[in-house]
């Protein structure tokens, strides 16, 4: 017997039902993948964002990229150096030697770094207090054997010396300050010869000091540039080829000579 028209309706109504509540679930499937997708996107991306931020973290706090104690001058001289990292900003450290041995005049003398002769010019009037600290430590041995533990060959062009310890860290037992005689461009020409010092602190210098062989900007910070004691008149030439021409230890722009530099003697007069 044939059904009835209520019946087919009946069936019709069944099928749109069931056909309806398919695709309502395909939708929502869809959607519950389309979150989960969307979730462990978001998930991917904080979880590289923080291991950016940590690496950078690592990089910039204590991991290979820390700046050294200035200039540990960064590739500044604080590419170049830091004498005292204890020293407190503001006032000198330590038995300073008075600025009166520097005697408010020109000085001449030589710094001899693996037997080459450097010609030095110490300017005591324009930077007594750096030439008075540098003459004492020449005269009193202080600066002998010890080595030139840091060289910059990309943007900043230094040789870094002066440290009794080599690593970067060492100093007399003192620090002292103000910046003299920086210069007002950032200007350093090949032959200058500056002090090194911790970033942002006037009062960090002690007995770091820094060659420059080519001409370098060394932008200012917060303390202002970096004391220039001086100039070498001689030698740099020979420096250039003895020791800078090899590079760094490893091969880096900024890292310890690959030519160990030991400075033999200095003289001043």
């Amino acid at each position: 017997m044939a059904p009835s028209s209520q019946e087919r309706a009946a069936r019709e109504a069944r099928t749109r039902l069931r056909d309806y509540q398919a695709r309502q679930t395909a939708h929502t499937e869809r959607i519950r993948r389309r979150v989960r997708d969307n979730v462990i996107a978001v998930v991917v991306v904080v979880v590289l964002i923080a291991g950016v931020t940590a690496a950078q973290l690592f990089y910039f706090s204590g991991g290979p990229g820390t700046p050294v104690a200035a200039p540990s001058a960064s590739a500044t001289p604080e590419a170049t150096p830091s004498a005292t990292p204890t020293a407190e900003a503001g006032q000198n450290t330590g038995d300073v030697p008075p600025t009166s041995v520097a005697e408010g005049r020109d000085w001449t003398g030589t710094l001899t770094i693996n037997d080459i002769p450097l010609g030095l010019q110490l300017d005591g009037t324009a930077a007594p207090q750096a030439v008075s600290a540098f003459i004492s430590q020449a005269q009193s041995g202080f600066l002998t054997n010890t080595t030139c533990h840091r060289l910059t060959t990309s943007g900043i062009y230094v040789l870094q010396c002066g440290d009794p310890t080599g690593t970067g860290t060492g100093g007399p037992g003192y620090s002292y300050g103000p910046v003299e005689n920086a210069p007002a461009d950032d200007v350093y020409p090949a032959g200058t010869l500056a002090m090194a010092r911790q970033g942002g602190n006037g009062y960090s210098m002690g007995s770091q000091f820094f060659i420059v062989y080519q001409d370098s900007t060394i932008p200012s910070d917060a303390a202002g540039g970096y004391t220039v004691l001086g100039q070498i008149t001689s030698g740099l030439d020979a420096l250039q080829s003895g020791v800078i021409a090899a590079g760094t230890a490893d091969g880096g722009g900024d890292g310890a000579p690959k030519t160990t530099a030991t400075i033999t003697s200095v003289t001043v007069q």
